[in-house]
């Protein structure tokens, strides 16, 4: 029996395929613009000092890369910043990769291990930052993931994620995991503060072209190529539906329960305005967080 679509083991032997057929990366890091050893996905290369940005990390302090595959995202952010990086996938054979991958850019400060991204096994409040390239949208309740993601923040770190949202949410020829992903809500809902959501139409861009590319190969008996084939077909059809998007966000410096409650007092003495500047929040981050808790 073939193993369940976007399980561990469907996820082990989808990367096992790529290594054996490196025509896959060399495709994916000429559009991306890596250099031709590295083993990334779809976010290009010149996202990677955006992220390190707006996570903020300084020498001494732990990067986790959330949903990690083989690595290349956090190990270059973490090359660039001097930070410890702690990468988590569900697949054993994404982290062997990952840590093959850490050894050839000299990255002696990583770490990997076994872990769901909605249920990590880290302690609460255990790194600085987060970060999720295109995997946030996999959970079937994408809240655990939001939660799970402020739990291991400490107060005050960063987070950011990669993902598609559709131009149109009733769009049925989207699938339902892209239909309700919302970075921006998902985040508020999760209690963080500062939420931006960015377009980034170039990435897009650059993913389209790849996927051309990639239609006009002729995939034979090879499982990765026709897996990639069948991916660029199916990518085609949905790119002018989506847009690609950076959400990058801080926990609070409170327990969200503390938050809460420090809002729902302040928001019934001095209004959502005031208490909004007061704890660094928009006005609608402050009026969306204290639903249900002003009473």
């Amino acid at each position: 029996m073939p193993p369940k679509p976007r399980s561990a083991e469907y996820f082990d032997g989808w990367y096992a395929d790529r290594v054996a057929t490196p025509t896959v990366d060399e495709v994916m890091n000429r559009h991306m613009d890596f250099p031709p050893d590295t083993r990334a996905g779809v976010v290009p290369a010149e996202a990677i000092p955006e992220l390190a940005g707006e996570l903020r990390l300084v020498p001494g302090s732990t990067l986790l890369d959330l949903a990690c595959g083989r690595g290349a995202y956090g190990l270059l952010i973490a090359q660039r910043t001097g930070a410890s990086l702690v990468g988590l996938d569900f697949s054993a054979q994404a982290l062997t990769e990952a840590g093959e991958q850490a050894a050839r850019m000299g990255v002696s400060t990583a770490s990997f291990r076994i872990g769901e991204l909605t249920a990590t096994g880290l302690p609460d409040a255990s790194v600085e930052s987060v970060l999720c390239t295109d995997a946030i949208q996999f959970p079937d309740e994408p809240a655990s993931a939001y939660a799970e993601i402020s739990r291991i923040l400490k107060p005050g770190g960063r987070v950011a994620l990669t993902c598609w949202e559709p131009l149109d949410r009733d769009d049925e020829r989207l699938s339902p995991r892209i239909r309700r992903a919302d970075l921006g809500a998902g985040l508020r809902q999760a209690g963080f503060t500062d939420v931006q959501v960015r377009d980034r139409p170039l990435w897009l861009a650059r993913e389209r072209a790849m996927w051309e590319e990639t239609v006009t190969l002729d995939p034979g008996d090879d499982p990765a190529l026709r897996s990639f084939h069948a991916e660029a077909v199916r990518s085609l059809q949905w790119t002018g539906l989506l847009r690609r998007v950076l959400a990058v966000a801080s926990n609070p410096q409170l327990p969200r329960h503390k938050v809460l409650q420090a809002l729902a007092r302040s928001v019934r003495v001095r209004g959502a305005s005031e208490s909004a500047v007061e704890l660094g929040m928009s006005q609608p981050e402050a009026r969306f967080a204290t639903r249900g808790h002003e009473h």
